[in-house]
């Protein structure tokens, strides 16, 4: 007890020697020292850094607790942290949700996106198994409950995040997913009551809704577009193509894209009835696939002007750039079902997408990850099995290819993601086993 006590008072006092701290994502943080009184540095080793940092987030002070989630946001996003999280990712994790329970009475909005940023970087790091579910469990209430209340709503976008991102990571099933959906499309439509009007959500909230809400309706298998609730989200969504924002037209152009890629309608035809022999319900099938193609036929005209857009007064080239181009993938993927390539290099190794799924969920972790991208790209098995992407280094010293807890989450879940690669798999599987028994190991053996 007393080498705790001694722990946390050294890490509050390097801790508050610095009161600035915000939601990084800079890999190039000094995280193997920290400034403590003076201009005397102490080097320390990332697991003492992190220990360190743990500690104090049970300080009183907030701007201590701030600077503790600022070194482990940094810390993680520098190296991928298995043997931490392994030993401490529960308390880790219970003391994040304690900074975002404690609300506006006690913690800064600055404190809570930082404890949600962690807690999306937590499950990033420990990738698919017991310990995801675990976040996925504990978090998801948490940040309903919080988005319910909307009591700031500057402390919002970070939460989303954070949802998105656990349930990805965390989540079984659809039925999983699509509440996670529920809760985000609540942000901006929500359940009133018959007193009760609902303020005008601001562009980058309609933004950070979008498109967390486009990364979960990634995993999903199919949609049925004939259904209502689709109709009107792709009516909604066709709306946010006409806002000023240009952020807002991109989330939602990429999200319509999207819908119609895994969506699919079943078209009535009635070649072979005659109109006496139609029955109502296949009547009302017929009005909602003429309903549908109507739908499409509007965004595709919205995204071919958009596609051409010159521009206004004032408006940022890359931006326009960025826009253009969208849209000019969208309408290709409209007209000859083509989707977006998109070709990175990882280090030495190029990473490629080929599907709209593929570049959202790129893009997304990109953006969630900032400057730790690269570095979790190269060592976390979980973003490995997600886009399919095989650092060669992995396989460099004889080292035996495993299979990795993605892989492993992919026989037990239904996600799309995973059904889709379930088979590959296995082949995959098989060979290498095959080749243990000849005596050695095909490192490529069944990648298609």
């Amino acid at each position: 007890m007393g080498k705790r006590n001694s722990q946390r008072k050294n890490a509050a006092i390097m801790l508050d020697s610095d009161d600035e701290g915000s939601v990084s994502s800079s890999s190039s943080a000094r995280t193997d020292k920290m400034s403590v009184t003076g201009n005397e540095e102490v080097h320390v080793d990332q697991d003492t850094l992190l220990e360190q940092a743990l500690d104090a987030l049970d300080e009183k002070r907030g701007s201590t607790r701030e600077k503790a989630l600022s070194v482990i946001i940094e810390t993680f996003n520098s190296s991928v942290q298995h043997q931490f999280v392994e030993k401490k990712f529960a308390t880790l994790l219970h003391s994040c949700l304690a900074s975002i329970k404690k609300g506006s009475k006690k913690a800064s909005a600055k404190e809570i996106a930082l404890a949600s940023h962690a807690i999306g970087l937590l499950a990033i790091t420990v990738g698919c198994g017991d310990n995801a579910r675990e976040i996925f469990e504990e978090s998801v209430n948490t940040l309903d409950e919080y988005l319910t209340s909307k009591s700031d709503a500057t402390k919002i976008p970070p939460f989303l995040e954070c949802l998105a991102i656990i349930t990805f990571v965390g989540g079984n099933d659809e039925e999983e997913t699509q509440r996670s959906m529920d809760i985000l499309w609540r942000v901006i439509h929500p359940k009133l009551g018959s007193n009760v009007i609902a303020a005008k959500p601001s562009a980058p909230l309609i933004t950070a809704v979008v498109s967390a809400w486009s990364f979960l309706l990634s995993t999903l298998n199919e949609l049925k577009l004939n259904s209502k609730f689709w109709q009107n989200s792709i009516s909604y969504l066709s709306s946010l193509l006409d806002k000023e924002d240009r952020s807002v037209r991109i989330a939602a152009g990429e999200a319509l894209a999207l819908i119609f890629d895994i969506g699919s309608t079943e078209k009535f035809s009635a070649a072979s009835k005659s109109t006496d022999d139609t029955t109502q319900e296949e009547s009302k099938v017929q009005e909602s696939y003429i309903h549908l193609q109507g739908l499409k036929g509007k965004v595709k005209n919205q995204v071919e002007n958009l596609s051409v857009e010159a521009g206004g007064k004032g408006s940022a080239k890359k931006d326009l750039n960025t826009q253009r181009n969208l849209f000019r993938d969208i309408l290709d993927f409209f007209e000859y079902g083509a989707s977006p390539e998109i070709s990175m290099k990882i280090g030495g190794d190029s990473l490629q997408t080929s599907s709209w799924s593929q570049m959202i969920q790129l893009n997304y972790l990109k953006h969630f990850l900032g400057g730790g991208f690269i570095k979790h790209m190269q060592e976390n098995e979980f973003l490995h099995d997600v886009f399919n992407f095989t650092p060669k280094r992995r396989y460099l010293g004889g080292d035996e290819p495993r299979m990795s807890s993605g892989e492993k989450r992919m026989f037990k879940s239904p996600n799309s993601v995973q059904n889709k690669a379930r088979t590959q798999l296995l082949n995959k599987q098989r060979l290498l086993s095959e080749g243990r028994n000849l005596g050695h190991y095909a490192a490529n053996a069944g990648d298609e």
